[in-house]
């Protein structure tokens, strides 16, 4: 039963979208675009997934900037 077959997310994990941002723009980039201590300073995959999954208002940002940048992850 598949029920968000529109949902651009389904089926992608909070770790396989922040491991794949960060592959692609690096921490620096991502530090830039959305402005959150996580990426900024001393910032590690970990971490982040510890403050994301508990920071409802970033994780948000963070979903916003991979659907808007799916394109470009996606022919990497």
């Amino acid at each position: 039963m598949n029920n968000q077959p529109y949902n651009p997310l389904h089926g992608i994990t909070l770790k396989v979208l922040v491991t794949e941002l960060v592959e692609y723009f690096g921490f620096d980039t991502l530090g830039k675009e959305i402005k959150i201590k996580c990426f900024t300073h001393d910032p590690s995959i970990k971490s982040s997934l510890t403050f994301l999954r508990k920071t409802p208002w970033a994780r948000e940002k963070v979903e916003a900037f991979y659907i808007k940048n799916k394109q470009k992850l996606q022919s990497k």
